[in-house]
């Protein structure tokens, strides 16, 4: 069966694809709005994991909407959740039997719940799965530095394809790079460089 992974070359999408690849074909799929080529550091890291790649493309009117609900709200939870659910939406119209992401028990954004799988599955007619959504940080950090070479740092700095950066990019291009140290809480990112 064909799976794709939701995918940014970090440490929870890698470790996602390495636990679903026992059952299934695993695509790791970068999904982006063609404001930057960070996208090809993912490519990078699937190809060094040895996973099939491919981008999807997301409407650019959702990055659109996702950087004004920042605004709005003053911090990224939101926005990026939307981006999210949009992600998935899209890669469920691809012809994979199955799709997943990322997510684990304890994150915050983005999350899925119960009834949207639900609803992305039904409409879809594809299994959506969360292989993490039962590990907490610490369990996945053990299996991470079991399984992967991860370097990780603040997120301005760490080259990764999620859709951070590129909410990133547009607001810093819009209202100067100030603005995006407002909106956005500092916090630590991981670029998988290898697996082990």
């Amino acid at each position: 069966m064909e799976l794709g992974v939701l995918y940014s070359g970090g440490k929870d999408s890698t470790l996602a694809a390495l636990l679903l690849e026992e059952f299934y074909d695993v695509t790791l799929v970068t999904a982006q709005f063609g404001i930057s080529d960070d996208w090809k550091h993912a490519r990078e890291t699937a190809t060094a994991a040895g996973f099939a790649f491919e981008r999807l493309e997301l409407d650019s009117a959702v990055a659109r909407e996702a950087v004004d609900q920042i605004r709005d709200d003053g911090f990224p939870r939101n926005g990026i959740q939307q981006i999210h659910q949009h992600a998935l939406e899209r890669l469920a119209e691809q012809e994979f039997d199955a799709i997943a992401d990322g997510t684990r028990r304890d994150d915050r954004v983005p999350t899925i719940s119960r009834a949207q799988a639900q609803s992305l599955e039904d409409r879809h007619d594809v299994d959506y799965i969360a292989p993490l959504s039962g590990f907490g940080r610490t369990a996945v950090d053990r299996l991470v530095e079991a399984r992967l070479e991860v370097t990780v740092g603040p997120s301005e700095e760490i080259d990764r394809a999620d859709y951070e950066a590129e909410l990133r990019a547009i607001i810093a291009d819009e209202d100067g790079p100030e603005a995006v140290s407002k909106l956005f809480p500092d916090h630590e990112q991981t670029y998988v460089t290898g697996v082990r």
